[in-house]
């Protein structure tokens, strides 16, 4: 899939220039071109880009902020300034962008960054609960406003499901606290829990009388593969990944 770029610049020679150079370089779709911050913001929002190719210098709304507010309306976009003078805020910049080219610089090397940051496209987002039982509510909602930031539509259900039976085999096995990590790459969804109990967790004979266990046949039943592994401070890591479509990610 091409990597989907959104192009910020007040000045429309310097949008045509760039676009022009994706053109010719290959690999690249142009969605989206703004002329200054607030329709930058809107377009992020709107359409979800892999790259946001940012000038600072805009005539409505500061650099840094409309930075942070990129990253706000789109949070799975990277953002790489292109900026006409070296910046004061540099440090601040190479905080929360994710690269930095100056316009006097080779435009093959500002399509070198961009497909760079591009191959990165793995995302991670980690919460911790309670040993409660109202937490299984909570890890849900996690899972689907997650996706939705990542500008994934499926397989949201399935990843509610699953989340929902790992965090209750934590609550109700392991009696323990436990956290979430959803990482997520062009292919995957992987879905971990982990918590401080021993032992491993194995699907039970289904009857008509006894309910634990089935939660696990149907973890096996939506994931690609599941499985368990040692968590990082003590206790167990139960894992379950489900396969993205290429009509998955926005």
């Amino acid at each position: 899939m091409p990597i989907r770029v959104l192009l910020v610049d007040d000045v429309v020679e310097v949008r045509r220039l760039v676009r022009t150079s994706i053109r010719f370089r290959g690999g690249f779709e142009v969605v989206g071109e703004a002329a200054d911050g607030a329709e930058a913001v809107r377009l992020s929002e709107q359409l979800r880009p892999d790259v946001v190719v940012l000038d600072l210098g805009l005539p409505d709304i500061a650099g840094s902020e409309v930075l942070t507010r990129i990253r706000a309306a789109a949070p799975a976009a990277k953002v790489v300034v292109f900026s006409g003078l070296e910046t004061v805020d540099r440090a601040w910049i190479d905080a929360n962008a994710a690269g930095f080219v100056l316009k006097d610089a080779d435009l093959g090397y500002l399509l070198d960054v961009l497909e760079s940051v591009s191959a990165d496209d793995e995302a991670e987002a980690v919460l911790e609960l309670a040993n409660e039982l109202s937490t299984v509510a909570v890890a849900r909602r996690f899972v689907r406003d997650t996706l939705a930031e990542w500008g994934i539509e499926e397989p949201v259900d399935d990843a509610q499901l699953v989340v929902s039976e790992l965090a209750a085999n934590a609550l109700t096995h392991a009696e323990s606290s436990y956290r979430i990590r959803l990482i997520t790459t062009a292919s995957a969804l992987r879905i971990e829990v982990e918590d401080g109990g021993a032992g491993t967790p194995e699907p039970q004979p289904l009857t008509d009388t006894e309910e634990h266990g089935r939660g696990l046949h149907l973890v096996g039943a939506l994931a690609a593969s599941w499985g368990m592994d040692a968590g990082e401070t003590g206790g167990k890591r139960v894992w379950a990944e489900l396969p993205l479509s290429a009509q998955a990610v926005e």
